[in-house]
């Protein structure tokens, strides 16, 4: 995470929209994508935002994508077509400006204020802790009668009364650090329990989103309710560790990467290959989660 506004002044930031963190130039597509620094995306399932109906919602954050990071920015070292997709059928914000770090940012999503009067300083030391009085999208969206549900990484406090489960969501499955060691099959949490994961964490996480999805569904129709769903799928790549399942990585480690770095920037090629590759790994899952919505 290693995007700066420039412009140093405080803004607020209405709680509608969500937050990103990686390069100066983010953009977010709204109605169905938003993004920027991290990659931030937002699906609107089933119906139009503008409906008179409670509308379903998925928010997913990435760790370390860039703006560049994307083939329909003009990146022509990778090929994302179910986000590119979201960005041709939605709406791009090209003045959409974020935090230089991962939690300042994660707390500018959730409360909809500039970083510092969250109490959210930094990614370590305690500095990442939201302010206990401080009342979260997930608060709101529970007051309004949603179902609230996070996939992956937290980094706003690990244990109560920081963690997500104390911070307006009802199902947590994740890991609420800054920086994981290991992205296959690791230990993780779900609701404060320790569990192990299931393969490769972001495959993981938008599986439990689905199932989650279906669960409520079927309660819903078993009961002839229509509880909407709000659910935040921070993914923790492209951040390292730089592992990715051999489906994408193999069609990047032989990979020339025509665009590369400046020339007076020395470019860690296998790095970017795996980060590539991780994108596109993104992109493949947010490709599922269309067709579910779809389905």
């Amino acid at each position: 995470e290693n995007a700066h506004s420039p412009d140093p002044a405080p803004t607020e930031i209405e709680k509608t929209q969500m937050n990103t963190n990686s390069h100066p130039a983010g953009q977010a597509y709204s109605l169905r994508l938003i993004r920027g620094s991290l990659l931030s995306l937002i699906l609107l399932a089933g119906v139009s935002a503008f409906a008179s109906q409670k509308t379903n919602i998925i928010v997913i954050l990435t760790d370390d994508q860039g703006w560049g990071d994307l083939s329909v920015h003009g990146n022509t070292n990778l090929k994302t077509p179910n986000i590119d997709r979201l960005a041709s059928q939605g709406m791009a914000f090209d003045r959409f400006y974020v935090s230089p770090i991962c939690s300042p940012t994660r707390a500018e999503f959730m409360t909809g204020r500039y970083n510092p009067r969250t109490g959210v300083k930094s990614a370590s030391r305690g500095e990442e802790r939201l302010d206990l009085d401080e009342t979260t999208v997930f608060d709101d969206f529970k007051a309004a009668g949603y179902h609230t549900a996070a996939f992956g990484k937290w980094h706003n406090g690990m244990q109560p009364p920081y963690h997500p489960n104390a911070r307006g969501i009802d199902e947590y499955y994740g890991f609420c650090s800054g920086h994981w060691g290991h992205y296959y099959s690791p230990m993780l949490e779900h609701n404060g329990r320790i569990v192990t994961g299931e393969g490769f964490v972001i495959d993981d996480f938008t599986t439990r989103a689905m199932n989650y999805m279906d669960a409520l569904t079927t309660k819903n129709e078993e009961q002839g309710t229509k509880n909407p769903f709000f659910i935040y799928l921070p993914y923790c790549t492209p951040h390292s560790p730089m592992q990715v399942p051999d489906r994408w990585w193999d069609k990047f480690e032989d990979h020339d990467l025509p665009l590369r770095a400046r020339k007076d920037q020395r470019e860690n090629l296998p790095h970017s290959r795996a980060a590539l590759a991780m994108c596109e790994n993104i992109d493949w899952n947010v490709g599922r989660l269309m067709q579910k919505l779809d389905d």
